[in-house]
């Protein structure tokens, strides 16, 4: 696929994390039939939110549907450091788990970064910790983050040619925005980071033959931001409640709006999709585009974890 094509594609990522999950099944199933167990996957869920718990379900779903071991281990949220600490130290230590995630985010009075780069860099299946990153930031192997990995598969899988695109990223976090421009540029595209700082943000957007949105603000990026024929990949997912919001962003998706009035609240991207599809040439929804992708990128790096370690 090249930008500028005559009608936009809508770049599936359910359909997408499928195949990848199916990849991550048949390499489960070969590692068994070498006598090897399952891999292992211990997810750290501390405090009540209630988001958080639904992610985690989600996560534990995936893992039976590969024949992942999903290991959930719960604490309070009035868990101390310490304690939390003391739970990662066990389960790096622990010769039967493979990855750990800590749920974000931890309840106020916990240190995230302490927690995540407290996890083993052989176990750190985000690939969050500053030597995975640091990895990816020399174009070596190792656990890259799960969300940028999956978008750049899901690119590839689209026949998006990279090599000399202008590519934007909207947004900056060690999560998304900083990974996702460097793998980028691995991939020989030209990269601009933009975010709320940016001057003239509207302007930058419209230079790009990709654009990545990855800053949590529900609707930011219009229509008239977006090159004609240009990707679009929406990585955001915003909750809206406001109505007057609701009327902004959503007047190009009717079926949105009648979705809002009558329950009140939806989900959405950074992009307005509606407007979107009238001048790029694909893009991902919200839900059900970078979402499930997450976690099929989690699960794929929890098999190279385990196979890494034997």
């Amino acid at each position: 696929m090249e930008p500028g094509g005559l009608m936009a594609t809508i770049l599936d990522g359910k359909a997408h994390a499928d195949r990848m999950l199916e990849v991550v099944r048949q390499g489960v199933e070969a590692r068994m039939a070498r006598g090897l167990r399952a891999p292992a996957l211990a997810v750290v869920l501390v405090g009540d939110d209630p988001a958080s718990h639904v992610y985690v379900r989600n996560k534990a779903a995936a893992c039976a549907k590969v024949g992942i071991t999903s290991l959930e281990h719960r604490l309070g949220a009035d868990t101390p450091q310490a304690e939390l600490d003391a739970l990662i130290d066990r389960l790096n230590a622990d010769p039967a788990v493979d990855g750990i995630l800590v749920q974000l985010p931890l309840p106020k009075g916990l240190d995230s970064k302490e927690a995540l780069h407290r996890i083993s860099p052989a176990k750190d299946v985000d690939g969050f910790h500053p030597m995975n990153q640091g990895l990816l930031l020399e174009g070596l192997p190792g656990l890259r983050p799960c969300t940028p990995t999956a978008c750049m598969s899901l690119l590839a899988h689209h026949g998006v040619d990279l090599k000399g695109l202008r590519a934007v990223v909207l947004g900056r976090s060690e999560i998304v925005g900083k990974p996702m421009a460097l793998m980028l540029l691995e991939q020989h595209a030209t990269v601009t980071i933009a975010h709320s700082r940016t001057k003239d943000l509207a302007a930058v957007c419209r230079e790009a033959d990709l654009l990545v949105a990855a800053v949590g603000r529900p609707g930011l990026v219009e229509g008239s931001w977006i090159k004609p024929g240009a990707v679009v990949v929406d990585v955001g997912i915003n909750r809206v409640e406001d109505p007057g919001l609701a009327a902004r962003i959503f007047a190009g998706e009717p079926k949105k709006l009648e979705a809002f009035q009558a329950k009140g609240a939806v989900l959405c991207g950074d992009v307005r999709f509606g407007e979107a599809m009238d001048v790029a040439s694909a893009v991902t929804p919200v839900p059900g585009g970078v979402g499930p992708l997450t976690i099929a990128g989690l699960l794929t790096n929890t098999l190279q974890a385990a196979n890494q370690q034997g």
